[in-house]
């Protein structure tokens, strides 16, 4: 039974408990839906789901501001029941969020109500071949043309991508160099020149693809914000779903907990419980410590960006660095302690195992939040 203690640490509202009640039973009734199989159609249909529910309002609110809290929460249920789950989610907020936070009141009203009702999906398109941890590397440009833009140029590992009714699209539009120069667009999946060139096949299936802008034309009024805020825009999103990248990485880490305990006390060793070897007491023991940690970071950084703070870059790079390195360590040790069973397909911690790694990748390599933290350490020190 996992461990929902922490509902009763100071960092939440009631609110926030009978959320999570709400969203458990939800995702226990709905995880069958998590098909990797068929991962376009799974999150279709999870998504569609979700929007019937009105979970969506927490990743796409309907006025107000994003209630970090909450998305948090949501990650780390849904990835407690089923990885893809927390993904087709997560999506809908960060593929909208540059809309939400910097988008007009027409933009807004245009763009969010289908993502929101689950008959949309959304998209994040920021990462190149030659610019993912490296934004001022961005080589896609964006050329006035009359009263829109051009775009040309190739983004790649983007999530949902071939599925997604629109793109938040970062390109290169010349204000000044390096990050200065980048611009936000909002593109919809039928504009004329946008391509899915490929699909990406990962270890844990994703829908993943291509992009390819070719002369791709949009109006006026798909720039977000003014030219050359670009890199503020993905910056600022970034700092608040950074943190619920943790809590998906806490979720997955809880059900290995749950599964390793499982298997521990069922499983007959030298004519004992597993779990009554010392060995294993104290991998069990380390996997739960290194949850709370994770816990503790990521509604640390939670909690703060919801009490107003403008930036919690240095409590979401910690929570996000911490909480994911933590959960590959927590789900390694559960595939451990399964022996055999746990590197089978169909056994619930190898595909724990699967899901976990990437989360040490997207949104910010391992690497580049100790970047992060670093730069913020010694800033504040000067």
């Amino acid at each position: 039974m996992t461990d929902r203690s922490y509902l009763d640490w100071p960092f939440f509202e009631p609110r926030h408990r009978a959320l999570a009640d709400r969203v458990n039973a939800w995702a226990a009734d709905h995880a069958h839906l998590a098909d990797e199989h068929d991962v376009d159609g799974a999150c279709q249909r999870m998504v569609a789901a979700m929007g019937d529910a009105g979970l969506l309002t927490v990743a796409v609110p309907d006025g107000g501001a994003l209630d970090v809290r909450s998305l948090c929460l949501l990650r780390d249920i849904m990835g407690r029941h089923a990885g893809l789950m927390d993904f087709a989610f997560a999506m809908q907020g960060l593929g909208t969020g540059a809309i939400t936070l910097f988008g007009t009141p027409e933009q807004k009203q245009r763009w969010l109500p289908p993502v929101r009702s689950g008959v949309a999906l959304a998209a994040f398109a920021l990462s190149e071949a030659e610019a993912g941890s490296d934004v001022a590397a961005l080589a896609m440009t964006a050329v006035r043309d009359g009263d829109g833009w051009v775009l040309d140029g190739e983004k790649t590992w983007i999530s949902n991508g071939g599925i997604a009714a629109q793109y938040v699209t970062f390109a290169r539009t010349g204000e000044g160099p390096g990050t200065k120069g980048l611009s936000a667009f909002i593109v919809p999946a039928d504009a004329p020149g946008l391509h899915v060139v490929g699909r990406i096949d990962t270890m844990a299936p994703h829908p993943l693809a291509t992009l390819r802008y070719d002369q791709c034309r949009v109006g006026g009024d798909a720039l977000l914000g003014t030219p050359g805020t670009g890199f503020r825009i993905a910056m600022t999103v970034l700092d608040v779903f950074r943190s619920t990248v943790g809590a998906a990485a806490l979720g997955l880490a809880r059900r290995a907990l749950d599964e390793a305990v499982r298997h521990a006390t069922t499983r007959t060793l030298f004519g004992a419980p597993l779990s009554d070897m010392a060995v294993t007491q104290a991998a069990l023991a380390d996997m739960a410590l290194e949850i709370d940690a994770s816990a503790l970071l990521v509604y640390r950084a939670a909690w703060t960006k919801d009490q107003g703070a403008a930036r919690v870059t240095r409590e979401a790079a910690m929570a996000k660095l911490y909480a994911t390195e933590a959960a590959q360590r927590v789900v390694d040790r559960a595939v451990q302690i399964h022996g055999g069973l746990g590197v089978t397909r169909g056994n619930k911690v190898e595909e724990l195992y699967r899901e976990v790694r990437a989360l040490r990748i997207y949104e910010g390599a391992s690497e580049i939040q100790r970047v992060v933290i670093a730069r913020q350490l010694l800033g504040a020190s000067n």
